[in-house]
């Protein structure tokens, strides 16, 4: 398994939380599956949050990009990262 840094594992739960961040994003940014994320937030989360996290990633179509309704293509809100003047 990669090693990751602190900042990397951060993020890495961030991503993994976000309902519309897919699996696939991940692999694509960090170059770990789900059974490799599955060990990280395992051992980064409480058990109780990861369990939280594992029933909500079973019940959530947008996982998978090829899930996804044909009208969701980003992996975050269009007013998510809004530029603040």
């Amino acid at each position: 398994m990669k090693k990751f840094n602190e900042e990397d594992i951060n993020r890495l739960i961030e991503m993994a939380w976000e309902d519309r961040t897919s699996l696939d994003a991940i692999k694509r940014n960090y170059g770990i599956d789900e059974s490799e994320l599955k060990i990280i937030m395992k051992n980064h989360l409480s058990m109780n949050a990861y369990k939280l996290w594992r029933k909500r990633m079973k019940n959530s179509h947008l996982r998978h990009e090829s899930l996804r309704p044909k009208g969701i293509t980003r992996a975050y809100c269009s007013t998510q990262y809004k530029l603040k003047n």
